[in-house]
């Protein structure tokens, strides 16, 4: 039987999958945008890196119903997502010294 608390845990996890799964379509729908400038091809990363980030809660809110678990990818999507957001940095920062 669920107590208070692994109900509330539930709720928050399902809130947040919900709120990351909007993030995603939002990004999504912004790499259509960053085709037309080269000054945005960053931003074509950070929203590679949010579609990951979105992967990952989902496979958390997975992991804290028990139904799927992976410590594999659990490792390799977060490391993904910080050398993606390494990435856009240092793109970024190529971008702005060619000016």
């Amino acid at each position: 039987m669920l107590n208070g608390i692994q109900y509330l845990e539930g709720i928050i996890k399902i809130a947040n999958v919900f709120l990351s799964l909007v993030a995603g379509i939002i990004a999504l729908s912004l790499f259509h945008v960053s085709h037309r400038k080269q000054q945005l091809w960053p931003w074509k990363l950070l929203i590679i890196a949010l579609v990951l980030f979105v992967l990952q809660e989902i496979l958390g809110a997975l992991r804290a119903f028990k139904i799927f678990e992976s410590p594999f990818l659990t490792h390799v999507i977060p490391t993904g997502i910080l050398a993606l957001l390494l990435a856009a940095v240092l793109l970024q920062i190529h971008i702005l010294k060619g000016k």
